[in-house]
């Protein structure tokens, strides 16, 4: 009898303890993908780009590379002011805590010049005087492959935000210190044609940037065609070199070649260089971008110029969620006491490049601020499989080449609109799920093949 009330009473603690072990479970399981979370957000009133000042002491620092001087300047002003806008955010609640100590975020610039060999030197600099413990950046592909080399030297971890070569995450070039939180080459093409298979228009001139990126974003649309919208025609396929001034002759061919859309991944300032000088030649056809997009570009070409343009991005603020709308005031209240050179029309709004960088860079202070820690081993573990709700949808870093999938928005540009009374602006976006335009897993690296 004792023997068997023993047997009784250990088979109900067993069934006590399993249940809880299994509403534990339940728990972590259902708790919920970690989150931007909106109303978290700190008062960002008094904050001016232009006038952000670095906290001093014991602080967290992320080095910034870009361009901040040269032709390619505008683009280190967009990534600056989305270091900074974050930094400021965090700054204000307190810090994050890392290594068991609440520290605050310092943005550190490494002026690239947009020049290889000056982008290593910086980048070295940054890592070994700077002592900065992330690394950010940069417009150009060429440059993000230099900065994520010296950051998998140095040991530390490297955000991507901007480069889309898929090459970039390949066997020959992948290191475990590089992730990337944007969308590649490929997702463009695929993108762009899936869109584009639920459309009319059939003939498509082909004109991008002559560098690796430039071809990569063309060929990808090219297969994209081929998968979902086979009876389209490649009409005309230019590549031009980065920077260029005069965009005429190029122009001329395609308004000879009878193309409906003009298919182009150019980046500051030659994506604004094309649409403005195609529409001072009466060429009036839309430019199906990623980077043609930013309200002054908008602005100067007028309603006329604007209206038709097709944009996919993986950010767009008319996504019409709660969420978006309550960043969309904060980021226009914001805007109106910053100063020069961010107190003009092209930052009223959060458009285009910097805001979708600014969602992007919420992602890796979460990652940080749940790794608890600067050590880049921590951080990998925590990043690597991570998914995270961001304010423009779930994304998730794959695990074996740190590489981020997501769904992507294509917007076609209207008028009128809520934004401008004097240029068009992007429309409700059509959702591509991730589905359509996953990347491919590089058939060459080796981790993914375990």
């Amino acid at each position: 009898m004792v023997v068997w009330f023993r047997r009784v009473r250990f088979l109900g603690i067993l069934c006590l303890c399993v249940a809880f072990s299994a509403a534990i479970g339940y728990s972590q399981v259902h708790a919920g993908t970690p989150a931007f979370d909106i109303n978290k957000m700190s008062d960002m009133s008094k904050y001016d780009p232009s006038s952000f000042e670095n906290p001093t002491g014991d602080v967290i620092k992320i080095g910034v590379i870009e361009a901040f001087s040269g032709p390619g300047a505008f683009n280190g002003q967009i990534f600056y002011n989305a270091n900074c806008w974050v930094a400021y955010d965090i700054n204000k609640r307190g810090g994050i805590v890392v290594d068991g100590k609440k520290k605050k975020i310092a943005v550190i610039k490494g002026d690239t010049q947009a020049k290889p060999a000056i982008c290593k030197k910086v980048t070295e600099k940054l890592c070994l005087e700077d002592k900065v413990d992330f690394l950010w950046g940069s417009a150009g592909s060429h440059l993000t492959l230099i900065g994520q080399q010296v950051a998998g030297k140095y040991k530390k971890i490297f955000m991507n935000p901007l480069s889309m070569n898929e090459s970039l995450m390949d066997g020959k070039n992948f290191n475990r210190y590089t992730f990337r939180t944007t969308i590649t080459t490929k997702v463009i093409g695929l993108g762009l044609a899936y869109f584009y298979s639920k459309r009319p228009e059939t003939k498509f001139y082909l004109l991008n940037q002559d560098y690796s990126y430039g071809h990569n974003v063309a060929a990808a649309f090219k297969e994209g065609l081929k998968k979902y919208k086979p009876d389209a025609q490649i009409v005309g396929e230019d590549y031009h070199p980065l920077f260029l001034k005069d965009f005429a002759p190029y122009i001329t061919k395609i308004q000879a070649s009878g193309a409906e859309v003009i298919y182009s991944g150019d980046w500051a300032p030659d994506g604004q260089n094309l649409l403005l000088q195609s529409r001072q030649m009466k060429c009036m056809l839309p430019i199906a971008n990623i980077y043609v997009d930013t309200p002054a570009q908008m602005i100067a070409v007028g309603v006329e110029g604007g209206v038709g343009m097709v944009n996919l991005q993986d950010y767009h603020m008319t996504l019409g969620t709660p969420e978006m709308e309550k960043f969309i005031d904060i980021w226009h209240n914001s805007w109106k006491n910053w100063t020069d050179p961010y107190d003009t029309h092209m930052w009223e709004w959060p458009i285009s490049s910097c805001p979708k960088t600014i969602i992007l860079t919420y992602w890796l202070w979460d990652v940080v601020e749940r790794a608890a820690s600067t050590d880049p081993e921590k951080v990998i573990a925590t990043w690597e499989g991570d998914t995270y709700k961001s304010l423009c949808g779930e994304v998730h870093m794959r695990a074996c080449d740190h590489q981020v999938v997501r769904d992507v928005y294509v917007a076609e540009y209207e008028f009128p609109n809520r934004f401008y009374d004097n240029a068009a602006a992007a429309g409700k976006p059509v959702v591509i799920p991730a589905k359509f335009v996953t990347p491919d897993i590089p058939a060459d690296l080796d981790r993914c093949a375990k």
